[in-house]
C-alpha cells in the first residue's frame, strides 16, 4: 500500500496530473476504510452491540408510567421521633420513611416473587386459617406469592381463597417431641428447601412465625439483601438488658459489651442466597454447640442474633412488624401495628392436642415470653 501511494504521489518521471494523483489516493483510501470496519460492525452486532443499541428503548418504555408524588425534601427529615438510620447506613422501617406507590412500581418492574415461609407444627397448626386469610389482605398485596407450609399435618391445611398471582405448596415435615427442637430444626429445614427449591422459584424470602396476624400493610418495603425486626420487648433498652446467650461455650455466645439490637425470631428474611447462607450458619452452630452438650438460651433465636451482629442486615425493620398489642398496648411511637400476635388461651390449646407438651412446659421462644423484657424461662443446659 505504501509503495502504491508512493508511487501515486511522487514516482519521478509521472505525467499524471496532480489533481487526478490525489483523486486517486482518495479512492483508495476510501475502499481501505470500508474494508477496515464492515468486518467490526459485523463483530459488534455478533457480541450484542445491536442489543445493546436497543436498550434505551425498553428504559423509555418502563417509565411510561406517570407518577406524581410530593417531591422529597434534602432539609425536611421524614422522621425526628426514631432512629431511622442504623450506623451501617442500614434503613429502619417505620411508617411515614417510605413511599409505597413508588416501591410497588419499582418491584413489579423487577417481576419480583416473595415467598413467606410458615411452620404449622402439632397444634400450631390451628393458627393456619387466621395466618393465611389475613396475608391475602395485607401481606405483598398485588405482588406474586408463594406460601410455603411446613407441616406435619398436611391434611389439616386450611383451604384458603387465593389471589391472582398466590399460590400455596405444602412440604411435609416430621415433628419433634420437644417444642425446642422444633424451633431449631426450623433452621435446618429452610436451609435445605432454599438450595433444592426456593432458589429457582423465588427472589425474597420472608420467615415468619405461624401464631400471628397481618393486621396492616407488610408490603415491599421490608424487602432486601437480609433484614432482621427489632423484639417489642428490647427496642428501648441498653443492649446489657438484651437476653442474648452469655455462656462463652456456646456458638451464640455474644459479650456484655457488643451487640447492635435483640433481633426477633419470629420474623426475618431477605434474597434466597441470603437467607440460606444465615439459616445454613445458624443449624451449623446450634449442632456444634449439641455435641457440645450446649443448648442457647434462646434457641435458634440465640443464633440469629449472633449471625446478624457480625452480619449486618440491609434493612432492619422497626416493632411495626412484630408486636403483641394485649402486653404492651400502643404506644404513640407506632402508627401502625403490622404483623402482631394472635391472643390465645395455651391451655386451651393443649386440652385440644394430645401430642401438646405437658401441662407448665413452656410454649416457645418467642413474644409473649420477653414482650416486657422479662427474664428467660429457657432450661439452660
Amino acid at each position: 500500500m505504501a509503495v502504491l501511494l508512493w508511487t501515486l504521489a511522487g514516482k519521478p518521471n509521472s505525467h499524471l496530473p496532480r489533481p487526478l494523483i490525489f483523486l486517486l489516493i482518495t479512492l483508495v483510501l476510501v475502499l481501505v476504510g470500508y474494508g477496515v470496519l464492515t468486518p467490526r460492525s459485523r463483530m459488534l452486532e455478533s457480541l450484542g452491540a445491536s442489543a445493546a443499541v436497543r436498550e434505551p428503548d425498553s428504559l423509555q418504555e418502563a417509565t411510561l408510567s406517570r407518577m406524581v408524588y410530593p417531591q422529597p425534601k434534602v432539609l425536611t427529615p421524614s422522621r425526628t421521633d426514631v432512629l431511622v438510620l442504623t450506623p451501617w447506613l442500614a434503613p429502619i422501617v417505620w411508617e411515614g420513611t417510605f413511599n409505597s406507590d413508588i416501591l410497588n412500581m419499582q418491584f413489579r418492574l423487577q417481576n419480583t416473587t416473595i415467598g413467606l415461609t410458615v411452620f404449622a407444627i402439632k397444634k400450631y397448626v390451628v393458627f393456619l386459617k387466621l395466618f393465611l386469610e389475613t396475608a391475602e389482605k395485607h401481606f405483598m398485596a398485588g405482588h406474586q406469592v408463594i406460601y410455603y407450609v411446613f407441616t406435619d399435618r398436611p391434611d389439616k391445611v386450611p383451604r384458603v381463597a387465593l389471589g391472582p398471582g398466590r399460590r400455596l405448596q405444602v412440604l411435609r415435615v416430621r415433628s419433634y417431641a420437644r417444642w425446642q427442637d422444633v424451633s431449631m430444626r426450623r433452621m435446618q429445614m429452610l436451609s435445605e428447601a432454599a438450595e433444592q427449591r426456593f432458589l429457582h422459584e423465588v427472589d425474597y424470602l420472608v420467615c415468619a412465625d405461624v401464631d400471628m396476624q397481618f393486621h396492616d400493610h407488610v408490603g415491599v418495603e421490608i424487602l432486601s439483601s437480609l433484614f432482621g425486626t427489632l423484639h417489642p420487648g428490647f427496642y428501648r433498652r441498653p443492649r446489657q438488658a438484651f437476653t442474648y446467650e452469655r455462656r462463652p461455650q456456646s456458638q451464640a455466645y455474644i459479650p456484655w459489651d457488643e451487640g447492635d439490637f435483640y433481633y426477633m425470631g419470629a420474623f426475618f428474611g431477605g434474597s434466597v442466597p441470603e437467607v440460606q447462607r444465615l439459616t445454613k450458619a445458624c443449624h451449623q452452630a446450634m449442632m456444634a454447640d449439641r455435641a457440645q452438650g450446649i443448648e442457647a438460651v434462646w434457641h435458634d433465636e440465640s443464633h440469629l442474633n449472633k449471625y446478624l451482629l457480625y452480619h449486618k442486615p440491609t434493612k432492619v425493620l422497626s416493632p411495626e412488624y412484630m408486636w403483641d398489642q394485649q402486653l404492651l398496648g400502643w404506644p404513640p411511637v407506632l402508627r401502625k401495628l403490622r404483623f402482631v400476635a394472635v391472643p390465645k388461651n395455651h391451655q386451651e390449646i393443649r386440652r385440644s392436642d394430645p401430642e401438646s407438651p405437658p401441662a407448665g412446659a413452656p410454649e416457645s421462644s418467642g413474644l409473649a415470653a420477653r414482650a416486657a423484657g422479662s427474664p428467660s424461662r429457657a432450661t439452660r443446659s
